[in-house]
């Protein structure tokens, strides 16, 4: 285990004193500079990317241990419904590429297309499931000609509860991350997603710095919703394109400038960035989000750092192999340097590798 492992407690206290100190009103001090923001106001922290995926199936218990072993300081689960109101960790409401459901005869005839945020997507879906037929299912590698060594793990894990990430995160000393998937979507089959989760996080008391919490979502509606309901920090997500499904016309790219993080800042305390809008491909200087959004009161976590050469920048790349591995410790050097306060990674034992080393 990494050496740089920090009590729960630690970890909160330090978010909330980032929080605090990016947040404080204009007349408390005169603003830094910009230059003067470039680095993190606190240890940035490690995000577990759906676990450790890069060496286990993704959304797995297994994945979320190896995780904690590696360093993490929190692990993420993305959270779908079934069609019981049971919240499980899935990066997709369509299971087919993370399971084992198209070879069960028995749920052949629950294959059906769908129109998921405006686009059509066919396959198995968990809102089409019972919590205890889902139980059934065993989880398989995500990117099987990817990451062929995961594939030995492939049948051995079921698809894991928010409840069960909860308490094995609370027996750790580590914090969770959940991402609610297709809120809007969730919501328009009545099964939404925000009471379930503020129900769990109740149920198991995780309001306090003793179980650091971070709420993420790339939609802005519910996080608006969470914010009256929740005491625990939020994060906007945003990609390198595109938009938030539940506003039409509104793009990332809008609520990346100055104006649109000051707005983000209203509901949210964090931004849950796309790695690319903090340092563009080719690009060898950092944009300017970072220190924008730390002058709008927010932290900057950054996604997803992974060790194989197609998912990095030309010059962080080891040869011509999209499947071989890169320089993954340099370019989470290159994001700890533009002042990020968190990176998210499939592979976490490399980043922590990095941050010991700070």
């Amino acid at each position: 285990m990494t050496s740089r492992k920090a009590p729960a407690a630690t970890l909160a206290l330090a978010l909330a004193a980032t929080l605090t100190s990016l947040s404080a009103p204009a007349s408390a001090a005169p603003a830094a500079p910009a230059e003067a923001r470039e680095t993190s106001l606190v240890e940035p922290i490690l995000i577990g990317h759906r676990g450790a995926s890069g060496y286990r199936p993704e959304h797995t218990l297994a994945a979320y241990r190896l995780a904690i072993a590696q360093g993490a300081d929190h692990i993420e689960p993305d959270l779908v419904s079934t069609k019981d109101g049971v919240l499980v960790a899935r990066h997709e409401n369509e299971i087919s590429g993370t399971t084992d459901v198209a070879v069960h005869p028995e749920f052949a005839d629950r294959r059906t297309t769908k129109v998921i945020d405006g686009r059509p997507v066919t396959g198995w879906f968990t809102e089409d499931f019972t919590y205890r037929e889902l139980r059934t299912l065993r989880a398989k590698e995500r990117l099987p000609q990817v990451r062929p060594d995961n594939t030995a793990y492939d049948g051995q894990e079921r698809i894991p509860t928010l409840d069960q990430v909860i308490r094995l995160a609370r027996r750790a000393g580590v914090g969770i991350y959940p991402e609610t998937k297709h809120p809007s979507y969730f919501d328009s089959i009545g099964l939404s997603l925000e009471e379930p989760l503020v129900a769990a996080l109740e149920k198991r008391k995780l309001d306090d710095a003793d179980d650091p919490v971070i709420i993420q979502s790339f939609e802005v509606s519910n996080l608006r919703e969470l914010d009256t309901m929740v005491d625990v920090p939020l994060a906007q997500l945003v990609d390198a394109s595109g938009g938030p499904a539940d506003l039409p016309g509104t793009t990332y790219a809008s609520m990346l400038t100055p104006a649109g993080l000051r707005t983000i800042a209203t509901y949210a305390d964090g931004l849950g960035a796309n790695k690319f809008v903090v340092l563009p491909r080719g690009a060898t200087t950092p944009t300017a989000v970072v220190a924008d959004a730390h002058a709008a009161g927010l932290v900057v976590h950054v996604w997803t750092l992974r060790l194989e050469n197609q998912f990095m920048d030309a010059r962080f790349r080891s040869g011509t192999d999209p499947n071989a591995a890169g320089d993954l410790a340099a370019e989470a050097r290159a994001f700890l340097d533009a002042g990020v306060d968190g990176i998210f990674s499939d592979h976490p034992d490399v980043v922590a590798e990095v941050l010991d080393a700070r």
